[in-house]
């Protein structure tokens, strides 16, 4: 049975849209993609809908996931990275939220440590379903 994980966006704000993900049910760790700009690539978030996600060898990241079936896109992947400048309408993965001197989120933390954990949770799979629901 494939795992099922969804990335339920809870925050948009300037700096991007911060979501949580779940493997089975279980919180994981905090997601960052940019803002919704009607899909366009690179800058955007993909579309709130269920893909298919295969494991990916990429030339820039190395070994992570590709999110399959996006329309008009090419090259959503899961990888690390701490601010919505990173994404290039990617879905980020951390540990934590970076907050400024105000309580203001401009990011998240700990990146390669979480991505390090999603790959190791993931690591006997293949393919997975992902579910990704807007902010409510």
């Amino acid at each position: 049975m494939l795992p099922f994980l969804q990335l339920k966006r809870i925050s948009e704000w300037d700096e991007g849209t911060i979501g949580l993900l779940f493997i089975n049910g279980m919180p994981t760790c905090f997601t960052l993609e940019p803002n919704d700009l009607e899909n366009a690539q690179n800058v955007s978030s993909i579309p709130a809908q269920q893909y298919t996600v295969t494991r990916h060898q990429s030339p820039k990241f190395g070994e992570t996931f590709h999110v399959n079936d996006v329309p008009d896109r090419s090259s959503v992947l899961f990888h690390s990275g701490n601010e919505e400048r990173h994404t290039h309408g990617c879905i980020l993965v951390g540990q934590t939220l970076m907050l400024d001197d105000d309580g203001n989120c401009y990011g998240i933390g700990n990146s390669k440590a979480a991505f390090h954990k999603f790959m190791q949770l993931m690591k006997d799979e293949n393919v997975f379903r992902l579910s990704i629901t807007e902010v409510p």
